[in-house]
């Protein structure tokens, strides 16, 4: 009788893992469509967002060397310093406003948004100031007068466009936690679209030169954040999640900057690396040559980028909503849904611009040296792009569950401790000079990939279910006491 009840369980067993295994691709493939829907649109809209400084870069290039230069430094220098800072800073909402949408706490996504954007309104003001004196510090430090003072003027500028961002990068997690895309994508095609005229009119048109394209990119960025946030005050799709501004948004700017810091650190040390290694491609024998192809290297990988921030995205929306819904298991299978998608979506583009490596080149400069050694550094570009596309879904995943703050030990270990110092020791004391520098940074990545990813095999999705739960709970009842 025992072996016959035990016969029958084991056939039973044979007879159900077909129809698991089924189920489990069927989960599979639902949640990859539901990552597929968000990360699509958001790849456009990051994409769109990052062509406002590349048009602004290519229509002053035809003003003259001068122009170019100095709107190249301005343009960077803004980014590290000010841009970078106020997207990792906004990242924070990926956590707070995806938890908090999917415990159906939805006035409280409202609140967080309004939160973040008077949070980053204030951050911009000693942004601002520094800015200001952006031409004079350049001079300090050793940059040539001329080109110093062009760029300070630029710095001066885009100081419109800082304080858009801050109203814009909050907008858009409000919007992307709700899986509410086809506003941002229509408010970025649109202002995108209004650049490139305004852009062009105001370079060759006027008499203000290369300052007329930062005044576009801040007209731009002003309007698509006053389209979104007009759409969010009065649209009826938003009617469950908008709310009044109260003191609340003011009582909420502590557990914001919590989650906001270590996210802005996590993105900007990353970020900071890269623009480390052009700087350090300067000191280099050649410093022209070794320059320019390490920035078409740059320029490419961080074009590309935008379709692993998009599975990102994705991927920080599904986790942080599950999390807030208190469901761990969902959480699980996006993380393993996003990492499939991951690895097709970089085997694909690597291997195009492997393929492409003797002729992408051109699409940056005529100039045959450079796209030879663009050529010959390419296939260590396309591990990066690979690396890339892997931690940038990984740090997805960390903003969704919110641990941050590994996410910026991970990266100052990876790049700081490591990336860097190998990048100086090869370019510097070998003979592969901006290719030592390159396969530095390189090391660096492959690091980071493994920190993440032991980071993200580690995770208890359990508990960190029932720590949004708790906190979600905690701060309802703390505004419910200061209702009464």
């Amino acid at each position: 009788m025992a072996t016959a009840t035990a016969r029958d369980d084991m056939e039973e067993g044979l007879i159900r893992k077909p129809t698991d295994i089924r189920l489990t691709r069927r989960v599979l493939v639902q949640e990859m469509k539901k990552l597929g829907f968000i990360a699509g649109p958001m790849v456009a809209v990051t994409l769109s967002q990052y062509l406002l400084q590349v048009i602004s870069v290519m229509m002053v290039g035809h003003l003259g060397e001068l122009s170019l230069s100095s709107t190249s430094i301005a343009i960077s220098l803004s980014s590290v310093t000010g841009f970078s800072l106020i997207l990792g800073m906004a990242c924070a909402l990926e956590t707070l406003c995806g938890q908090a949408y999917g415990a159906q706490q939805y006035k409280k996504v409202g609140i967080l948004t309004y939160t973040a954007i008077v949070s980053l309104l204030i951050v911009c003001i000693p942004l601002a100031i520094f800015w200001r004196y952006t031409g004079s510090l350049l001079v300090l430090i050793g940059q040539d007068p001329l080109i110093s003072h062009e760029a300070g003027k630029f710095t001066t500028c885009l100081i419109p466009a800082l304080f858009a961002s801050a109203i814009l990068q909050p907008l858009v997690r409000y919007f992307q936690m709700q899986s509410m895309l086809l506003p941002m994508l229509a408010s970025s095609t649109v202002s995108l679209c209004l650049h490139i005229p305004l852009c062009w009119a105001l370079v060759y048109r006027t008499s203000l030169g290369n300052i007329g394209a930062a005044m576009s990119m801040g007209v731009a960025m002003w309007s698509n954040a006053i389209f979104l946030l007009f759409y969010m005050m009065y649209s009826p799709s938003c009617a469950k999640t908008r709310s009044p501004f109260s003191v609340e948004v003011f009582q909420g700017m502590k557990l914001f900057f919590s989650f906001a810091i270590p996210s802005a650190i996590m993105i900007c040390l990353e970020w900071w690396s890269y623009e480390f290694l052009i700087l350090l491609s300067g000191l280099l024998p050649n410093p022209e040559l070794e320059t320019s192809v390490l920035s078409i290297c740059l320029n490419t990988i961080t074009t590309l980028y935008a379709i692993p921030y998009g599975l990102a995205s994705g991927v920080s929306t599904r986790v942080s909503n599950e999390l807030g819904a208190g469901n761990p298991q969902g959480a699980r299978v996006a993380v393993k849904a996003i990492m499939i998608l991951a690895v097709v979506e970089t085997t694909i583009v690597s291997m195009i611009v492997f393929v492409n490596r003797h002729i992408f080149g051109y699409i940056f400069t005529n100039e045959k040296e450079v796209v030879d050694y663009v050529t010959k550094i390419a296939p260590f570009l396309c591990v990066n792009i690979i690396m890339d596309s892997v931690q940038g879904t990984l740090s997805g995943v960390a903003r969704g569950v919110g641990w941050q703050h590994l996410g910026a030990y991970a990266n100052l270990a990876a790049f700081y401790l490591v990336g860097i110092p190998v990048a100086a020791l090869l370019g510097f004391c070998t003979s592969l000079r901006g290719e030592g520098l390159w396969i530095g940074i390189l090391v660096g990545a492959i690091v980071q990939v493994i920190l993440l990813s032991s980071v993200t095999v580690c995770t208890n999705y359990e508990k960190q279910a029932t720590k949004a739960k708790e906190r979600l709970s905690e701060e309802e009842s703390l505004t419910e006491d200061m209702l009464r």
